[in-house]
This record gives C-alpha cells, structure tokens and sequence, in this order.
C-alpha cells in the first residue's frame, strides 16, 4: 500500500511538472520526514557509532529498510549508505534509473540534524537498476 501511495504521487508529480522538478519534491518531502525522524526518535547528541546504531535499529522496526554504513568520515563529511530491503524499492522489476528520491531526502534531513550541517544525498546504485541493494552517497552540501 506504501508503495503504491508514493509510486501515485510520484506519477502525478512528474505528469503535472516533469521528471526533475517531481523528484524534487519528493525529495524534499523525504527530507521532512527524515528531520521529523531525526528529532522525534534518535539521539542527536550521540557519538557517531551510537546514532548510527540508534538510526538502524529505528529504520529497521520501523521496515524501512536495514541500513549499513559502507564507507564514514564524518568529520570531512562524506558517507556510503546502503539499505537493504528498502521499503521504496525491494522487489521492483529493473528500470532504466534509481528512484528512490524519497529516500535520498529522509537521509539528508536525519543527517543535516545530527551533524547541523547541510548533506546533499544521491542514490548510486538501486535495486530498480538491478541491484540488490540502494546505495547512497553523501556529502557535506558547501
């Protein structure tokens, strides 16, 4: 039901303002719900390994999907993600490009709370690429 509530939305957006602008908003919504998830249910003032444990515990009960940390350095601003089982995309048949632009915000809005800086978040490989595994990179957004 999730999927089909985002896969509408995300047709109506790019029907009604293209391709571009569409994954913007969701983007910007995901980014919402990432500050929200952020404020709401982790420790913002945990050490790093701490929060980042906290975050896959709360993505995981919540089957959003089973986040690792690929690649941190924190302190430069830079991280690999993947999520495993994503909620938005697991399971999807092989398209043409990544689409979890929803995810791409929620990710940017945890961490731009956590570090209070801004991250700007792109998804390098999706399972609807033909991966079994969405990939993240994140970098300090200057």
């Amino acid at each position: 039901v999730y999927r089909l509530l985002e896969n509408s939305i995300r047709e109506v957006l790019k029907n009604k303002y293209g391709a571009s602008d569409g994954d913007n908003l969701l983007r910007e919504a995901g980014y919402l719900s990432g500050v929200e998830i952020a404020k709401s249910y982790l420790n913002l003032d945990a050490p790093f390994q701490d929060f980042i444990m906290e975050l896959q515990e709360c993505l995981s009960s919540n089957k959003i999907g089973i986040l690792r940390v690929e690649y941190e350095n924190i302190d430069e601003g830079e991280l690999i993600l993947t999520i495993y089982e994503d909620l938005d995309c697991s399971g999807l048949p092989v398209y043409e490009e990544t689409v979890c632009v929803y995810d791409e915000g929620l990710i940017s809005g945890i961490l731009d709370q956590y570090t209070g800086e801004k991250f700007k978040v792109r998804e390098i490989d999706c399972w609807a690429t033909g991966q079994r595994v969405c990939r993240f990179a994140a970098k300090k957004d200057n």
